[in-house]
């Protein structure tokens, strides 16, 4: 492509307009190039994915008693008789789940859809994707009459919570941070459990969207079904190209097979199995007693992780790694360190394995950027794989133990340097779960998110 030469500086005596020097610079090959028109797809289609895992409940029949425990562990709306809510992929309910979204601005209130689905998938020809239904909203109830005098100070909370980092056989160097209840401010709370997160990209059951499941169609994914194939999408409003295939780096991810050594006095060794579609792993861990709740992440970085449990962006997955807040896609392997859980009876370890998102649109983005881009639809597909197991439940320590150089702070001695303290989380821990000692609601909050 030939370019026009650029003009010659203009100088004083040189009379010119504005128009002869936009002329000019137009025309010169060093011109600024002006931006591509890029209009949002018709369409928008969302695909989430996930295996999730817990220790000793993987292999359990599918009964009622398991759904129940969906809406504890993060499941989301009313499920249609025998079948499955929509939400389970941000739950901790062992199992293959999926979550299906699609919108059309041709129907912006919301439309019917279908979709065509392999037979690998073992879940018949095609699955209904309806507009989410709303429940009715609630009239307030009368009021109970609990006043508080004017005078009346509410007690400052007791507890604390200590934050551990990093994978490593024994406590480092400047850790915990610690957070005091009694002494902590609001703000202190909100800096000492500020962590990374991100905006929420997948299938959502929002107004003007269909999804799946939902309370007329749904059901559970076959253990050994596959997302790999064609998939086609139609239905009023909607582009009748959406049309896209699922290769294996998008299928349903093996279980993320978490195994633990130790505990308790000593460190925990944990290892995995590394998943071959895997571009991160992630770990935490939570434990409550005593008036303390201790939490661990695995990052280098100090990082509660209560946002890193879901999916996340490639650029975030990639930014993560070079911060060394993610392990990378070849570790199989991470401590814990000793006796950082032994003064709360144990607690619960939670991991990650990030999938590979696949993004598409059709028609595909010109490269020749002063043509527009007018896609007619775009789809993400998300995966992940996660998994949570008790870790060992050992005795307490008695009240003077000899001392290993990793003990927990007692109460009345703050760490050195640490100012910062909260205000308790809005609800209280309630009954612990079975063999999860007291965490409770705590594990609902922020396990199953």
């Amino acid at each position: 492509m030939s370019t026009t030469p650029c003009p010659h500086p203009v100088t004083r005596s040189t009379t010119v307009t504005l128009q002869a020097v936009a002329l000019a610079v137009w025309g010169c090959g060093t011109a600024l190039a002006q931006p591509q028109v890029v209009k949002p797809p018709v369409a928008q289609y969302w695909m989430d994915v996930a295996t999730v895992s817990m220790a000793g409940m993987d292999d359990m029949p599918e009964m009622g008693g398991l759904s129940a425990l969906g809406g504890l562990f993060g499941g989301k709306g009313v499920a249609p008789q025998g079948g499955v809510s929509f939400g389970q992929t941000r739950g901790m309910m062992p199992g293959r789940w999926l979550d299906l979204a699609v919108r059309t601005q041709r129907k912006p209130a919301g439309t019917q859809a279908v979709q065509t689905i392999p037979a690998g998938l073992s879940m018949g020809p095609q699955l209904t994707l309806l507009p989410p239904q709303r429940d009715p909203v609630q009239p307030a109830g009368p009021s109970t009459g609990d006043t508080v005098e004017k005078d009346e100070v509410p007690e400052q909370p007791k507890g604390r919570i200590l934050m551990y980092w990093g994978c490593s056989e024994t406590v480092r160097p400047g850790q915990p941070k610690v957070l005091d209840f009694s002494k902590a401010s609001f703000q202190d709370y909100g800096k000492f459990m500020a962590g990374r997160s991100v905006r929420e990209r997948g299938a959502m059951a929002d107004a003007g969207n269909a999804i799946w499941p939902n309370t007329v169609h749904g059901q559970r994914v076959p253990k050994q079904a596959s997302l790999q194939g064609t998939h086609t999408v139609s239905g009023e409003g909607i582009p009748a190209s959406l049309q896209f295939s699922i290769g294996q780096a998008q299928d349903f991810m093996p279980r993320l097979a978490l195994s633990v050594q130790g505990g308790g006095q000593v460190a925990t060794a944990i290892q995995w199995a590394g998943l071959a579609s895997a571009r991160a792993y992630f770990l935490n861990a939570m434990g409550g007693g005593d008036n303390d709740m201790v939490i661990w992440s695995s990052s280098e970085l100090p990082e509660p992780g209560w946002g890193l449990m879901g999916y996340a962006s490639p650029a975030n997955i990639d930014k993560w790694l070079q911060e060394k807040v993610l392990l990378s896609a070849q570790q199989t392997q991470c401590a814990i360190p000793a006796g950082i859980f032994a003064h709360v009876g144990g607690g619960m370890l939670q991991g990650i394995a990030y999938g590979q998102e696949l993004n598409l649109a059709h028609p595909p983005r010109p490269t020749d950027r002063k043509q527009p881009w007018e896609p007619e639809w775009a789809a993400r597909i998300r995966v992940k794989s996660v998994a949570m197991l008790p870790l060992e439940q050992s005795e307490r320590p008695a009240q003077h133990r000899p001392a290993t150089g990793n003990e927990v702070p007692p109460m009345d001695t703050p760490p050195t340097g640490v100012t910062g303290d909260a205000m308790p989380p809005a609800e209280a821990p309630g009954s612990p779960l079975p063999q999860v000692p007291n965490l409770g609601n705590v594990l609902k909050g922020l396990f199953g998110r």
